[in-house]
């Protein structure tokens, strides 16, 4: 039996050619957390659209983990900014009620990891993206 596949969630590009991605449902029927700001995962798209974070991807992992239910890929062109865009979205997220429970690598910026329960983010430099490859991973794309 095939394992089963991440949904992505609908992505939009902003016409200046920025990886602003807004996140739409895709199909399931659970809650969404709600903050006045919106969504949880509104407000870490929003943030990673603010610096300019680099080809913005949110898969919806719902069927797949019960560890969360949004898995968000970005890349930053830098570890400085790789940082920056982490410390952002834990930023927004606290302001909007949003706690974060965990955070990884931000030291050494290659790949930072942000866990805030419904959403977890990975923030890292292409090269990094591109070696792990965790799209393929969620999608069913990556050999077992």
């Amino acid at each position: 039996m095939a394992p089963a596949k991440a949904k992505p969630l609908a992505t939009t590009r902003a016409a200046s050619g920025g990886a602003r991605a807004r996140a739409t449902d895709a199909g399931d029927s659970r809650p969404l957390r709600r903050s006045r700001c919106g969504t949880l995962r509104d407000v870490v798209l929003g943030a990673l659209a603010e610096l300019k974070a680099v080809d913005v991807k949110a898969l919806d992992v719902r069927g797949l983990t019960d560890i969360t239910d949004t898995m968000v890929v970005a890349s930053g062109t830098s570890d400085r900014h790789v940082k920056s865009l982490a410390e952002r979205v834990a930023q927004r997220c606290k302001e909007a009620g949003f706690r974060p429970y965990g955070t990884e690598g931000e030291r050494d910026g290659e790949w930072v990891l942000l866990d805030l329960q419904d959403v977890v983010l990975h923030v890292m430099l292409p090269r990094v993206r591109e070696f792990y490859a965790l799209e393929k991973l969620w999608t069913g794309g990556a050999a077992a």
